[in-house]
């Protein structure tokens, strides 16, 4: 019969052993910095590379700081989110941590679940990227030491560090992008999920139209989807009055809105219609679309998440907003002097 034991890690122990050193010489050559003869650096190094001996960084962070961080995140199926987190997981691995992705869905009690995850892994800090986590967990996380950074969250938590997107400044500048292509029947399409960020986009748009004297319907539909956004040109051409100025909250609705508009009622873009974005995915570029949007700052975000775990002690009491850059391209048209 054979032995169907899995084999076991390589330990400092046996490095040890082969080497013809203590324990202690192992752990110092491994170290940097630590004081050990050239000598027995020497039969370390060769003694490890003989029997595959790696350092274990985790038990390591079990006695000292882990260097883990962890990134809790939902909906990553989503070109947005998959953005963001390959920035991020870029940088911090340039930067030599560790990096943990915590994949949830967006309710709170599945990013509770993840937050008493990263506890458990010891994790340096815990940067928050979808759901809401109760305030008394954020207290947890940092009562054990753990930094907690919250992107695009919009309560404030104390002690966690929270940067945003300035999505109030687009959408009052998608208004005046409007009103100065001549638009007068104003709409905002927007999703039922309600997240913090698209319910700033959509109440800045019409308080924008209201302090101007103007009206802008809202039409709220399913998720944040491509299919949503073909439901609701359905719903907002069916009506009497019809908008030629509108701004989707997502470029996913603003995709399929547009594609009803012209499809199934004959609308051409920009001329009957003017239409405006906000996240300038891929496919807003492509030819067949040509959508105007607001960009996401994922550079911006990113390098704000690097300065905070670089200086731990200096979370802000404010959150620290970053501006979406506007994409011009055809869908709305130039505007009037």
């Amino acid at each position: 019969m054979t032995d169907a034991r899995p084999p076991s890690f390589v330990s400092a122990r046996m490095v040890a052993e082969r080497a013809g050193v203590s324990r202690s010489a192992v752990s110092r050559t491994f170290t940097d910095g630590a004081s050990v003869s050239d000598e027995t650096r020497r039969k370390v190094l060769r003694a490890a590379g003989e029997l595959g001996y790696h350092v274990n960084h985790l038990a390591r962070g079990l006695r000292e700081r882990s260097n883990i961080v962890c990134l809790v995140v939902a909906n990553l199926h989503t070109q947005v989110r998959a953005y963001l987190v390959d920035l991020l997981t870029r940088r911090l691995q340039a930067a030599g941590r560790i990096t943990m992705v915590l994949n949830t869905e967006a309710d709170t009690e599945s990013v509770s679940r993840a937050l008493r995850q990263t506890l458990h892994y010891r994790a340096d800090a815990t940067v928050v990227l979808s759901g809401a986590p109760p305030a008394s967990l954020i207290e947890t996380c940092l009562a054990n030491g753990q930094q907690v950074i919250l992107i695009n969250r919009g309560e404030r938590l104390d002690g966690a560090a929270r940067i945003g997107i300035d999505n109030a400044l687009a959408g009052t500048e998608a208004f005046h992008l409007l009103r100065r292509a001549g638009c007068e029947r104003l709409a905002v399409v927007t999703s039922g999920t309600r997240t913090a960020s698209l319910v700033e986009r959509e109440r800045a748009f019409t308080a924008a139209a209201h302090a101007a004297g103007a009206e802008a319907s809202v039409t709220e539909v399913g998720p944040s989807s491509y299919a949503a956004g073909q439901d609701a040109a359905r719903l907002v051409f069916g009506r009497s009055r019809t908008p030629d100025g509108v701004f989707c909250t997502t470029d996913l609705l603003a995709l399929g809105f547009m594609d009803v508009a012209r499809r199934d009622f004959g609308l051409r873009l920009p001329q009957d219609l003017c239409l405006i974005g906000f996240d300038n995915i891929d496919e807003s570029g492509w030819d067949s679309y040509r959508l105007t949007t607001f960009a996401q700052p994922f550079a911006a975000i990113t390098d704000a998440v690097m300065e905070l775990l670089a200086d731990p002690a200096a979370v802000p009491g404010a959150r620290r907003l970053i501006e979406p850059q506007p994409v011009w391209r055809s869908t709305v048209r130039p505007g009037r002097a």
